[in-house]
């Protein structure tokens, strides 16, 4: 994978922490939710304010890049601050498989977006590029996503990510078998020193994931 140049001409501090494994895909996490219940949503609710998330250092960068690409982040809100918003706000986090809860535990516990997708169903090589004009795609339980100017995970079939919403065609589903979990930072890679280790041992502890291969990706300039 790599980071296109327009984009890193937008923000040179864009920086992703790429994990591939192996897991098994299904809904007994009782383990995870134990952990998402009890200890990462009651730590969110003492840490933040939803009037002040939008300062949080993470999604400050993250709304900032989408406005230097011509995005309301308010409206195209990243997945971390989504979530994190959806707690404050006492609705807590959907319960859809394993790899899609641990993929959401760790964009709240970073506060950083992070996305997970078939690699199966990836084709050629990857890049974290600027969206197309006109460019769009089919969401996971929506119409089509409008990704002109947003950030993109895209192969040589066109854009299947972004750190707002991600498409039907890679999505996490009972036969995945191949995952590649993406944490995206917009302010350098710096911050992954305090994350890369506690992530492999959620994909680990709670994924059982195998055959883990673990890469940062810093922008070229």
């Amino acid at each position: 994978m790599r980071i296109s140049k327009e984009l890193v001409e937008v923000n040179s501090s864009v920086a992703l922490l790429c994990f591939k494994y192996e897991t098994i895909v299904n809904t007994d996490n009782a383990k995870m939710w134990e952990h998402i219940e009890q200890i990462a949503i009651p730590k969110i609710m003492k840490s933040y304010v939803i009037e002040n998330l939008t300062e949080q250092p993470e999604i400050r960068e993250a709304r900032k890049t989408y406005k230097m690409l011509g995005k309301d982040p308010s409206r195209y809100r990243v997945s971390s601050e989504a979530l994190l918003r959806r707690i404050l706000q006492g609705k807590g986090l959907y319960k859809v498989n394993n790899v899609v809860d641990c993929n959401n535990l760790i964009s709240i516990e970073t506060a950083l977006p992070c996305g997970s997708y078939d690699m199966e169903k990836v084709r050629g090589d990857l890049v974290f590029r600027i969206g197309k004009v006109g460019e769009s795609y089919e969401g996971i339980g929506k119409e089509l996503i409008n990704v002109e100017n947003l950030p993109v995970f895209a192969d040589s079939s066109g854009a299947f990510g972004s750190p707002t919403a991600d498409s039907k065609r890679t999505m996490i589903t009972e036969n995945t078998t191949k995952v590649i979990t993406v944490l995206i930072s917009f302010s350098g890679a710096d911050i992954f020193k305090k994350h890369a280790d506690m992530m492999q041992k959620c994909l680990v502890e709670l994924l059982g994931a195998k055959n883990i291969e673990r890469t940062i990706i810093r922008s070229e300039i």
